[in-house]
């Protein structure tokens, strides 16, 4: 059998095939050829093709009528034809227009990769410009300046030194309330100074956007301390100590009232009433904003420093500060304050009454140092020490060092009683006996007499 040329295995499918003669019928009980009729040559066709090319076929008889059947038959068709029909169909393409004659809305895929490649370019960009931006721009030279020009833009700035902060947390600060540019720009001028300079702890007043050469120098002026000074007298009870911390600091006087009404929070003994008598009368300077706790825990600190140094043990605090704060009261100069110890030590010794005006006042929320005689009958008052044997039941007012001294060292002697003569030089007499005391008294009423008014 020959083998199919070119032409009939890859032959243009548009050209009709060549055909030597129309297929002959089939002889009468035999089986139709399959390839015949797929359009196949049939062997006896393919004996009659040449087997090379240039031979030349045998001239082919004129092909008979066909008849009725062969005639209903279809045409024969080309090997790729049928190779094609028998191949799956392709998808059909999408017109390139629409019915309309508009073209398609063409996909948006590109657009969006396009939007996440730049957002991605943008993070990238954003996050190694925060990572090593400082370090680019310092290798490019691009470093912005780190400290003002000039002493300031006038506008107020307050910076306050805490206790143990070293210069990098000064440096900080300043920085934070807009005093300097930069942290660095104060802390690199520190470790440029020959020697480190101190600075006080406080509130100091500055300026916004000042170099740090100004601003060091500001810091090391005492006058540019901003602070609140309170003076606070011996003898004070505790709500004229509360009204100057008041006055003094600007903070509330509720705020402080508050505070106060807790006395075992400050470490105060549990029997005390209050925080009276606890408070140390001194000159204090307080950084401006300390809360109203603050302020009294460091004046109830301050008195333990006193108590501390004289002995007093955390036992007897009370007692002694209750002693200590009618000696206060009592003993008009400091230097009787001894004398007046001695006789409120001598009456608590054989059990009599201390009878101290300052007490039953203080008792009686009264001012005036005179009482009368319905109050020192008042049985209610716990301060009433005509009326109770004993001490009070707490402090009557702010001792001060010399009184604490004189309640813990009373000097020798054996006077029960003691009367204020002169209310202008404070002159005291002592006396062993009533009698003594009663001539004492007469001169005492004679004074007032001479002076109306005093006392109210």
């Amino acid at each position: 059998m020959a083998e199919p040329t070119w032409d009939d295995l890859f032959g243009n499918p548009d050209e009709v095939p060549r055909r030597s003669s129309a297929p002959s019928e089939a002889p009468a009980g035999s089986a139709p050829d399959p390839l015949a009729e797929l359009g196949f040559p049939t062997a006896d066709a393919a004996q009659q093709t040449p087997a090379v090319p240039g031979a030349q076929a045998p001239v082919t008889p004129p092909a008979p009528q066909p008849s009725a059947v062969a005639q209903s038959q279809p045409a024969e068709r080309s090997r790729r034809a049928v190779r094609a029909e028998s191949a799956p169909k392709p998808r059909r393409e999408r017109s390139r227009y629409a019915g309309d004659g508009r073209p398609p809305k063409r996909r948006l895929t590109w657009l969006w990769v396009l939007i996440v490649v730049l957002a991605l370019c943008v993070g990238g960009v954003v996050a190694v410009n925060a990572a090593f931006g400082t370090q680019i721009r310092h290798v490019l030279g691009m470093d912005p300046p780190i400290d003002y020009t000039g002493t300031g833009d006038g506008q107020p700035a307050t910076v306050t030194i805490v206790s143990g902060q070293i210069g990098s947390d000064i440096a900080k600060s300043l920085a934070s309330a807009g005093v300097t540019k930069t942290p660095e720009a104060f802390y690199d001028l520190l470790l440029k100074q020959a020697s480190q300079p101190v600075f006080e702890p406080g509130t100091y007043k500055l300026q916004k956007e000042m170099s740090a050469k100004s601003a060091l120098a500001q810091l090391l002026d005492p006058k540019n301390r901003v602070i609140s000074k309170v003076v606070i007298p011996e003898g004070q009870t505790l709500p004229q100590v509360l009204a100057r911390l008041s006055k003094g600091t600007g903070v509330p006087l509720a705020d402080l009232q508050a505070a106060a009404k807790n006395p075992s929070a400050y470490g105060v003994p549990k029997a005390a009433p209050s925080l009276e008598g606890f408070l140390f009368p001194a000159t204090y300077q307080f950084d401006p904003g300390l809360p109203a706790k603050t302020i009294l825990q460091r004046m109830v600190d301050r008195m333990n420093q006193s108590l501390k140094k004289y002995g007093v043990s955390k036992s007897d605090e009370l007692k002694v500060l209750t002693l200590a704060s009618i000696v206060q009261k009592e003993g008009g100069s400091a230097k009787d304050f001894y004398k007046v110890s001695t006789v409120f030590h001598n009456r608590l010794n054989i059990g009599m009454h201390l009878q101290s005006d300052a007490t039953v006042s203080y008792g009686a929320h009264s001012s005036k140092i005179l009482t009368t005689a319905a109050q020192r009958a008042d049985l209610g008052n716990k301060y009433n020490t005509y009326a109770h044997a004993g001490l009070p039941v707490g402090p009557i007012a702010a001792p001060g060092d010399a009184a604490i001294d004189a309640a813990l060292h009373p000097v020798k002697g054996s006077w029960l009683y003691f009367v204020l003569v002169n209310g202008d030089t404070g002159k005291t007499v002592f006396s062993n006996t009533l009698a003594q005391h009663n001539v004492a008294v007469a001169q005492w009423q004679a004074w007032l007499r001479a002076h109306p008014g005093y006392g109210a």
